[in-house]
Formats: C-alpha cells, sequence, structure tokens
C-alpha cells in the first residue's frame, strides 16, 4: 500500500510543479512573450518527473499516463476560470501527451534501458515540445484581444500587458533600455574592433 501511495504522491506533486514551472503560459496574456521561457521549463519539467515516474514504475506507457493527468489538471483549471466568465481562450493548455508517448516509445523500443530513455527521450522531449505548444497557440482566437481585454487579475502591475500604441512613445524602462542597447551596439562594437587592431 506504501508502494503504490509513494506513487500517487509523487505523479500529483510533480503535476503542479510542472504546472507551476510555466504558469504564465496558460494566460493569453502571456503566452507569446514567454514562450522560449515556456519551451525550457516544461521540457525541462516534463522531461524530469516522466522519467522518473516511468523509471520507478519500469512500466513504458507510464510517462502518458503522467502527461495525461497534466492534462486533465490544466483543463481543469481552463473549466474554472471560464466559469468566473472568462473567455474560453483566455487559459491555452499545453500539448503534454505526444511528447510523453515519445518518451515512452524510446524506453520500449531500447528494451527499457534507462540511460536511452533518458538521453534520447529527453531529447525527443525538448525538441517536440515547442512545436506542439506553437501549433496549439496558433489555434487561440484573436490572442492579443484576449490579452488586453481579459489580463490576469492576480498579475502585478509591472506585469500587467500594455496595449501598444502606434506612433507613441512606448514610456517602458525595459523597452528604453532594450532599444537604447540595440543602437549602440553597433558603435560600440566598432569601436572594440577598431582598437584590437
Amino acid at each position: 500500500t506504501t508502494h503504490y501511495l509513494f506513487i500517487v504522491v509523487v505523479a500529483v506533486n510533480s503535476t503542479l510543479l510542472t504546472i507551476n514551472a510555466g504558469d504564465y503560459i496558460f494566460y493569453t496574456d502571456w503566452a507569446w512573450t514567454s514562450f522560449v521561457v515556456f519551451s525550457i521549463s516544461q521540457s525541462t519539467m516534463l522531461a524530469v518527473g516522466a522519467i522518473y515516474y516511468m523509471l520507478f514504475t519500469g512500466v513504458p506507457g507510464t510517462a502518458t499516463y503522467y502527461a495525461t493527468i497534466m492534462t486533465i489538471y490544466t483543463w481543469v483549471a481552463k473549466g474554472a476560470w471560464f466559469a468566473l466568465g472568462y473567455p474560453y481562450d483566455f487559459i491555452a493548455v499545453p500539448v503534454w501527451i505526444p511528447s510523453a508517448m515519445l518518451l515512452d516509445l524510446t524506453y520500449w523500443a531500447t528494451r527499457r534501458n534507462k540511460h536511452a530513455a533518458i538521453l534520447i527521450g529527453g531529447t525527443l522531449i525538448s525538441l517536440s515540445i515547442p512545436l506542439f505548444n506553437m501549433i496549439n497557440l496558433l489555434l487561440v482566437r484573436d490572442p492579443l484581444e484576449v490579452a488586453f481585454k481579459y489580463p490576469r487579475p492576480t498579475l502585478p502591475p509591472y506585469m500587467t500587458p500594455i496595449e501598444p500604441q502606434v506612433g507613441k512613445f512606448y514610456n517602458s524602462p525595459v523597452a528604453l533600455g532594450a532599444g537604447a542597447g540595440a543602437v549602440l551596439t553597433v558603435p560600440i562594437a566598432a569601436l572594440g574592433a577598431k582598437l584590437n587592431t
């Protein structure tokens, strides 16, 4: 009984950890701007959690089961936000299951070789998650309208999306710093090259 209870605890807690690692991607106000960060965090969390869970049981198919649990959790969260009056597209549910299936297939094809599962399966996860989730995000209806019209209430003020003003100066220290850095890069690089010669 303790053995199976431990499996359940690992599955639930690692699922929550994976969801929270890319929490901001669920909400369309940050789904596009944080895509790179999301891809890194989610592929890492899925690979670590699913491989640990799969090797603990030793059964191919466990990683897909793990990803299915995460998907169900996320759809429940999506339904909760929808019940609160937010639009259907306010939360974009990440796609974990196909990547987990690739991991299970690797584990099965290599005759349950744990090193191959970690190396090959982990690589397949990191390569496939961005692809599947980009397709998923492309299906979101008018993400900018949803982002600006329905900002997430739990966001602090400095993270609230600001609708771009065409033809006006974008009053943001981050944007100002990035723009100044981009403008100064060329003359600084040219000066550095001149000093080296």
